[in-house]
């Protein structure tokens, strides 16, 4: 079940948190093993705020829509009384001194955390592999470990595979899109400063963002909703209002204009498959009323893979360059390699990457402002097996990045399957259009039914 049918049944006395976490934990203790998505699991924890979430609805106490719902969060998020790895050994015993941002909305809305979900190294990789701490398992292939998508790897698997409903990711090229993708679920990349860092181990204090992942769009607008606002401790959400509960939503797309852009211009990698399911998508939403207009993207779009890449270079190499650089600390090969790339990136290469986003971002809203929301592919191809990829590829993210640069936000969906592999689209939007992007992801969603493919609890066996 999706957080907010969890939530009608709490209201409807159908059952309790404490038996939906109770669900939760048992599903964990079956599957976890093989599908490593927990770094550590609060059972005990979560068990005894599920019991004070039932005493308080039993006593008539108000509470918020989510109150009693587990979720899980990224490892990169600290949480009071826990370690915070960022999906690196070098931090395995680091205690959070705090809670992030998010963790403490969330749990100021009463929703109970499960636990902390692995990640890449540094949230530094797109594939999802992490060699030093262990790779998840994508849920969708029982026989043979496919990557989950990374960086927010673990908390892709333990939504898919109803670990838990719904995980709190972070992303800078895509980390909460690709795993999305590779693993058929929902999640949401917010614009910058929608959400407070504050908390969150950084990549790129540039393009970072904080995205829910779950197995409905409404649910990651309640998610949103519970997350936004200002925070003082993070400069970039002043002066921004909290996104506003979606409440009612739309049954048609009426009126709506999406960009759809010319297969020629997708990258010549991009598989059939992921080809023909984005055109499909693109019928259903113009079957749902909405005008998708065939357009030209500018021909340096897919190029913003590479100025993205230098800041996340550079920044990653000034927050962590020093302890990535000593031989004898445990990081994996390619994710050493990728932080210590910015002690080659000269300040002169670095400033021009900052100073061409603002004038990349202004051309971009400049030609695209006609439009309410832009419809890609997520990723080009389904999810490979593990033993296969080049984990120095920049494919996973090479749809995902220029989003991040541009400071768009974007909706990942499911859009179909392939040899009973997931393929996903997105919805991008204009800066601080989430709710825009989340009404049209939604009809889109009931449309086209796939919300309702759930995962075969064959391939969990």
């Amino acid at each position: 079940m999706t957080l907010l049918e969890q939530a009608k049944l709490l209201r409807n006395g159908k059952c309790s948190s404490r038996d939906i976490v109770d669900a939760c934990l048992t599903r964990i203790d079956r599957y976890d093993a093989r599908l490593h998505a927990f770094v550590e699991v609060f059972g005990d924890d979560a068990r005894k705020l599920a019991d004070a979430a039932d005493k308080a609805r039993s006593s008539g106490q108000r509470q918020s829509i989510l109150a009693g719902l587990p979720v899980g969060f990224k490892d990169l998020l600290q949480i009071e009384g826990h370690f915070a790895t960022s999906g690196s050994c070098m931090w395995r015993e680091r205690h959070a001194r705090t809670n992030a941002a998010v963790v403490e909305k969330l749990v100021d809305a009463g929703m109970i955390p499960i636990g902390r979900l692995h990640m890449v190294e540094l949230a530094f990789g797109g594939w999802g592999a992490n060699p030093m701490m262990g790779t998840p398992w994508n849920p969708w292939d029982a026989t043979q470990q496919r990557v989950p998508g990374g960086s927010s790897s673990g908390c892709a698997v333990a939504v898919a595979a109803r670990l838990v409903p719904a995980a709190i990711g972070s992303d800078t090229g895509g980390s909460v899109r690709v795993p999305a993708a590779f693993t058929g679920i929902t999640a949401l990349k917010t614009t910058y400063g929608r959400i407070s860092l504050f908390g969150a181990g950084p990549l790129s204090w540039t393009l970072d963002s904080i995205g829910p992942m779950a197995n409905s769009v409404e649910d990651c607008g309640v998610l949103l909703a519970a997350m936004s606002g200002p925070d003082a401790r993070d400069p970039a959400t002043q002066g921004l209002e909290p996104f506003e509960l979606i409440e009612e939503w739309p049954e048609n797309l009426q009126g709506v204009r999406i960009a759809l852009p010319d297969r020629d211009q997708l990258p010549s990698f991009v598989h059939q498959a992921v080809v023909d399911a984005w055109r499909h998508s693109a019928e259903i939403l113009a079957r749902a009323g909405a005008e998708v207009v065939p357009t030209v993207l500018p021909e340096w779009f897919f190029d913003l893979s590479r100025p993205a890449s230098t800041i996340i270079a550079m920044e990653a190499c000034h927050l962590y360059g020093t302890e990535v650089g000593k031989a004898t600390n445990p990081i994996g090969d390619v994710v050493r390699e990728r932080v210590l790339r910015g002690r080659s990136i000269s300040a002169q290469e670095y400033a021009s990457a900052l100073d061409r986003m603002r004038e990349f971002r202004r051309g971009y809203l400049e030609e695209f402002d006609r439009y309410d929301a832009l419809l890609l592919p997520t990723v080009a191809i389904p999810a490979p097996l593990l033993s296969t990829i080049d984990e120095s590829s920049p494919l996973p993210n090479y749809l995902t990045r220029p989003v991040n640069y541009l400071g768009l936000c974007a909706l990942a969906l499911p859009a179909a399957l392939h040899e009973g592999l997931p393929l996903g689209i997105q919805l991008v939007g204009k800066p601080f259009a989430e709710r825009t992007i989340l009404q049209i992801g939604r009809v889109y969603e009931f449309a086209s039914r796939f919300d309702r493919r759930t995962l075969p609890e064959a391939a969990l066996a």
